[in-house]
């Protein structure tokens, strides 16, 4: 009985030694297994090469403020009451147009009184002249004194001068008779009436406001990185995002052949301050704005978008590729499909591709699809476009 008993042991014992060893095995098969699954394991991933392609660099601006160079008053430059408007508001004017007619009650009357004044001046330098013709002829004959003569002589230039003075006193008043007229300051369109008939004036008020919007200007600074691809007059595509926005400040009237909203409008380089050549790290960029079909007018507009008109050549990427609020970094796949992250400088972008300036090369490939929480050292599986 005790040998068998010492033989069921044996064998239990065998039993277990061979499940323990059995389990040491499935366990270690397992663990290697893992191990080898993790080390293979591969994270699906979308991107794009890096290459030469045809772009339009594209600014985006939240706002952007036009103004004219080329708007000024009518102003009255004598007292007096409007008593007549050769325009209206929206009236297309030219420079030195008349626009207004004041009268002043005082300058006719000043003009009498001035024409008076030379009638008798003229006869009191006849009569100091003749005395003084006489006096000459005196003195050649010895026949009067040369203090006579002298005072003859002083009568008759101070009678020249007073003549002379009575003739400036009534020009001058017939040059305020003429400012009764008022005229258009510029070319361009009436924008604002400040005054209505029948309505007094002193010198010095405006009375319309006269404005040309056919050019139109703004301007912005840049950073050198971005103010360096611009050159002076290149031409630029002005795009407003915001198609409510083509209000009227002045009501001013439209052009034919505009396209409203849709229209795109040409803007070209005027200014870069300080120029390229000279360091800086900010840019003043002044545009000058093709408005001839009448739909901008000097105000703040929003949300514009400035498209560079000639494409040019650069090495870019998909924006989406970019990673960091400065755009400094993005993902490439090595050629064993680790990711390594890249620092880079970027340039201009059209809204689709971003430029390239360094840190990457051409043929390489960048992660497109969302990078959240990706490091350098994963092992990825590419899916580009094209595939």
């Amino acid at each position: 009985m005790k040998k068998y008993y010492t033989i069921g042991l044996v064998l239990v014992l065998m039993c277990a030694v061979a499940l323990i060893v059995y389990g040491t095995y499935l366990n270690r098969t397992g663990e290697n297994k893992i191990t080898e699954r993790m080390e293979n394991r591969s994270i699906p991933l979308h991107g794009e090469k890096a290459r030469f392609r045809s772009i339009q660099p594209t600014f985006v601006l939240d706002t952007i403020n036009f103004y004219s160079e080329e708007m000024a008053d009518a102003v009255a430059l004598i007292d007096g009451q409007i008593v007549e408007m050769s325009v209206e508001k929206n009236s297309k004017v030219s420079r030195g147009q008349h626009l207004f007619t004041l009268q002043n009650d005082d300058i006719p009357l000043k003009i009498q009184q001035a024409e008076s004044n030379i009638a008798r001046a003229e006869a009191q330098l006849a009569n100091a002249k003749s005395s003084f013709a006489r006096y000459q002829r005196l003195m050649e004959k010895d026949a009067t004194s040369k203090e006579k003569y002298e005072e003859a002589q002083m009568q008759y230039l101070a009678a020249e001068a007073a003549l002379k003075e009575s003739i400036i006193v009534r020009d001058q008043y017939k040059v305020q008779a003429g400012r009764q007229s008022i005229t258009a300051p510029i070319d361009g369109e009436v924008l604002i009436l400040y005054k209505q008939m029948g309505g007094f004036v002193t010198a010095g008020t405006p009375i319309a406001l006269i404005g040309n919007f056919r050019r139109l200007y703004f301007s912005m600074p840049l950073e050198d990185q971005f103010a360096s691809h611009t050159r002076l007059n290149e031409t630029f595509e002005l795009h407003f995002k915001n198609t409510n926005s083509l209000r009227k400040a002045y009501d001013t009237e439209f052009a034919a052949g505009n396209k409203g909203d849709a229209q795109i409008f040409s803007a070209h380089v005027l200014e870069i301050t300080p120029p390229l050549n000279e360091p800086a790290e900010m840019r003043k960029i002044v545009w000058e704005v093709d408005n001839s079909v009448g739909l901008l007018e000097p105000q703040t507009y929003n949300g514009v978008m400035l498209k560079v008109s000639t494409p040019r050549r650069a090495l870019t990427v998909p924006l989406a590729a970019v990673t960091g609020q400065d755009r400094n970094s993005l993902f490439v796949v090595t050629q064993d499909n680790i990711l390594e992250r890249r620092a880079i400088k970027t340039g201009v972008d059209d809204g689709t591709y971003v430029e390239i300036t360094a840190g990457l090369r051409e043929g390489e490939m960048v992660v497109t699809s969302a990078t959240t929480g990706l490091e350098s050292g994963v092992k990825v599986t590419i899916t580009t476009i094209d595939e």
